[in-house]
């Protein structure tokens, strides 16, 4: 059997994927991005925006809200988007800071929801955004409550990066952090993904103690001081697990 509509489907998710990185983009510009024929580029675009998933604007494309349609039916099939929601948005009203809920799929780290309280810094994150779970207290708090042979199997699939001088990027380090999380129950992130952000994040577990996601509270390292750090803010998001285990037991 031909590999051919395979590759074609792999090479249409290959330019959404790269106009959701740029924003919006030419055909010139995501041929060169995607190192492929503007003619081959051109013909995606194309039936895209016939089916009605891109807007072409003169020639420049960007994706348009069906995808909400297609995200928003993935989101319904999380239990805890539903019962974390609420509760993410009170954590970030309350602290003044970002405050997010991520799911692992793949290995890598979804932002299923996110709120920003009325101090909160405006960093390049949004809803459906994956990241590395390593470099992350969201990831690692969620690594963490895995066994340890699917940790290694996420650690060989994705690798371990370097996205600050802060980051971990050596196994064994990363095994002894997530032993020291596992321990704690709070995962921390000072300047690990982002330079300049600090963050904590706390494992969500249900009844026989899965893991279903993290949640987390994270500020500018000029307002996140040790003891919001190491203190404050594991006791809140301490708080808003129990709540969540609570729903759901009786949900």
């Amino acid at each position: 059997m031909s590999d051919v509509p395979v590759n074609a489907i792999q090479t249409m998710f290959t330019i959404v994927e790269m106009l959701q990185e740029c924003g919006s983009a030419g055909v010139s510009e995501l041929a060169e991005q995607v190192d492929l024929p503007q003619s081959t580029v051109f013909n995606h675009l194309n039936t895209l925006e016939k089916t009605g998933y891109l807007i072409n604007n003169n020639g420049t494309y960007h994706l348009s809200c069906r995808f909400l349609n297609l995200g928003a039916e993935a989101r319904s099939h999380h239990q805890i988007h539903d019962i974390a929601r609420q509760k993410v948005d009170r954590l970030a009203t309350e602290t003044g800071e970002m405050s997010a809920l991520l799911i692992e799929e793949n290995g890598r780290g979804i932002f299923l929801h996110r709120a920003e309280g009325r101090q909160a810094v405006h960093i390049d994150s949004y809803i459906g955004q994956q990241i590395f779970l390593h470099g992350a207290a969201l990831g690692k708090a969620i690594l963490a409550s895995l066994p340890r042979s699917e940790v290694n199997d996420i650690i060989e699939a994705r690798g371990l990066p370097e996205l600050t001088d802060n980051t971990i990027t050596d196994p064994k380090a990363l095994h002894q952090e997530l032993d020291d999380i596992d321990n704690e129950g709070v995962a921390y992130d000072d300047q690990e993904r982002l330079p300049g952000l600090r963050s904590v994040a706390i494992p969500l577990t249900d009844t026989e103690e899965t893991v279903l996601g993290s949640v987390s509270i994270a500020g500018p390292t000029s307002r996140v001081n040790d003891q919001r750090f190491y203190e404050r803010f594991p006791t809140e998001l301490r708080e808003v697990a129990k709540a969540v285990e609570l729903d759901l037991r009786y949900s």
